[in-house]
């Protein structure tokens, strides 16, 4: 498990969100899902310490889908 900041272009405002998913491209595919025809890019640069996850993170935030978490960004991140 992974987490990852990926930000979504809705027109003039985007705004980021943490995502937790197997894999990178699984957390891209679900904010594409959540957002269709919207832009989600990857945030760069990966926080080293937050990219893998041990199963107490888990419990944490809003399940989606199976394992995958979505958990707002904090104010400190923008």
């Amino acid at each position: 498990m992974i987490k990852i900041y990926v930000e979504v272009c809705e027109g003039a405002a985007p705004f980021r969100v943490a995502v937790q998913a197997e894999s990178i491209g699984r957390a891209v595919s679900i904010m594409e899902g959540r957002h269709p025809g919207r832009g989600v890019r990857v945030v760069f640069p990966i926080d080293a310490e937050e990219f893998f996850l041990g199963s107490a993170k888990k419990s944490e935030g809003n399940r989606v889908e199976g394992d995958d978490l979505l958990r707002p960004v904090p104010d400190r991140v923008r």
